[in-house]
């Protein structure tokens, strides 16, 4: 198992990784098709969204792959990153807007049941799960004082 959780996380790295450089380079106008209509108040700030997320996305994909003894804190933000980016999913979806070959609405409904899979290996594979729950009840310790 031990083996299964370590090619995942170093597929994930490898993904996230090509997916940050991606919205850097070669891929940088369908990844506007991501950013939620909602949030595109200008092209540059739309822009700006696409470069950031794409940063974000290279130190998660480099975090996973080369530092191992965060690999918990890096699993769990990869998590969080994986849901705070779903809404881009789902705008996609609603709105019709093709991007990534996706140019059905039933191909960008599939997607949409993709997250959670991520989501799932995010955690799994790290052991991010544990980092989740000691957040929470840190958060939680916090709320109650």
């Amino acid at each position: 198992m031990k083996y299964i959780k370590l090619c995942f996380r170093l597929l994930l790295g490898l993904f996230m990784t090509y997916a940050g450089i991606s919205h850097l380079t070669i891929a940088r106008q369908e990844f506007v098709a991501q950013v939620p209509t909602w949030l595109q108040f200008s092209p540059g700030f739309t822009d700006f969204v696409v470069l950031a997320s794409g940063v974000v996305e290279i130190a998660l994909g480099l975090g996973m792959l080369f530092l191992w003894k965060k690999k918990a804190l890096v699993g769990a933000l990869l998590a969080l990153f994986y849901v705070a980016i779903f809404p881009g999913n789902i705008n996609q979806y609603v709105n019709h807007i093709d991007a990534f070959g996706l140019d059905t609405d039933q191909a960008r409904l599939i997607r949409l049941f993709f997250q959670p899979v991520l989501i799932f290996l995010a955690l799994w594979s790290t052991g991010g799960w544990q980092q989740l729950k000691e957040w929470w009840q840190w958060c939680c310790k916090r709320n109650v004082s």
